[in-house]
């Protein structure tokens, strides 16, 4: 979003670079990290995607939230090159990644987890971490052959995996098979094993589904560490507690498009949202409360 722009809620907003920090209009430049303009993707005559424009913020922790069916996994799928867009053109960091596959937009620093975890469940939790660092030499015919320079770098490697993991408190599952983790556990190895290529943004499709909630607050405490190292985060959630909490900025999808953005303040209040999402659960709460008691 542009200095010039105005959000659905009325409120021209410009974004602070420091950690978490939204300043008012005026005081900075905006400075994205990533732009997107006209992406748009279609199943048969159904229109999944239909972004105009979209911005996320260098070093902020961004929410794109919506009803199911809105088109946000979609999106994350269409940027980060497990999808095939219809139109659209979007860069990340200056350099244009649309048409770029899965493995080059990570290279490029832009990683993503999924909703349903990838975890290679018959492999132990440190071989996981360590199919995630790039740039593996002994991966190649040639190189396999040269031992001593792969073995250095998988030595490095696995330093790194093991404060990683020491980070996100599965040092002491490091030789367990992945399978064997909790539905918490491996969102935790995901973002560690994401965190294995150095990214400057880390997507996060649903953190929070099919955590326990005894997990959830480590989830968070990571989630907001990310920002304070100064990395970027763009996450997909429905726990408006959790949304609420953690955003420096929420971006509103509906039937594909987006409706809204703004901070979560401006969010909340914001009759179209209300209408479109925030209404809706409420009463799916409501309904929930009922048939529990």
């Amino acid at each position: 979003m542009s200095s010039d722009e105005v959000n659905a809620s009325g409120a021209g907003v410009e974004f602070d670079r420091m950690a978490g920090a939204v300043p008012e209009p005026g005081s900075v430049k905006s400075d994205p990290i990533l732009i997107a303009d006209g992406v748009k993707r279609s199943f048969g005559g159904l229109t999944a995607v239909d972004v105009k424009h979209l911005e996320v913020q260098r070093g902020t922790i961004t929410a794109l939230i919506g009803p199911n069916g809105a088109g946000k996994s979609t999106l994350f799928n269409l940027l980060t090159g497990f999808d095939r867009v219809d139109n659209g053109r979007w860069s990340f960091e200056g350099r244009q990644i649309n048409g770029k596959s899965g493995h080059q937009v990570a290279r490029a620093g832009m990683v993503r987890t999924f909703q349903l975890t990838k975890a290679l469940t018959r492999m132990t939790v440190l071989d996981n971490m360590l199919l995630g660092a790039p740039g593996q030499t002994g991966e190649r015919m040639a190189g396999a052959f040269l031992r001593p320079v792969w073995g250095r770098q998988e030595k490095a490697n696995t330093v790194k995996a093991m404060e990683l993991l020491e980070r996100f408190k599965l040092i002491d599952k490091r030789q367990d098979m992945a399978g064997s983790l909790s539905g918490g556990q491996r969102k935790l190895l995901e973002m560690a094993r994401a965190l294995m290529t150095d990214p400057s943004m880390i997507m996060l499709d649903e953190p929070m589904a099919g955590v326990n909630p005894a997990l959830v607050q480590s989830l968070l405490h990571h989630i907001t560490s990310l920002r304070d190292e100064g990395k970027t985060v763009l996450f997909v959630e429905h726990d408006m507690d959790v949304i609420m909490g953690i955003s420096d900025w929420i971006v509103v999808l509906a039937q594909g498009r987006v409706i809204a953005e703004g901070r979560p303040s401006d969010i909340r209040s914001n009759q179209q949202v209300i209408d479109a999402y925030l209404g809706a659960q409420d009463v799916e709460g409501e309904a929930q409360g009922s048939g529990d008691d």
